[in-house]
């Protein structure tokens, strides 16, 4: 492996095009997604009700959260709820 200063690889990365801005909007929200589906979580945690009306609709829980309910988000709250049963 070759060693590179930092001066180098900062260099190669100006090179690099930018992000695509999906990407970039991606990553800002991600933060917040992942604390509003915490929440979910801890919630289903401790209403076994509000638990039962989230893995009957998830995407309906993300919505009423303030997430759009993508794919990668869904899959993780059914992980993590299906770690839980």
């Amino acid at each position: 492996m070759t060693d590179y200063t930092e001066e180098q690889i900062a260099d190669r990365l100006r090179l690099l095009p930018p992000a695509p801005v999906g990407w970039v909007r991606a990553a800002c929200e991600l933060p917040r997604a992942r604390e509003l589906m915490d929440g979910i979580v801890a919630k289903a945690e401790a209403d076994a009700e509000y638990r039962r009306a989230v893995l009957a609709d998830l995407e309906e829980a993300l919505r009423l959260a303030g997430v759009e309910p993508a794919a990668p988000l869904l899959a993780e709250l059914r992980r993590q709820l299906g770690s839980q049963q």
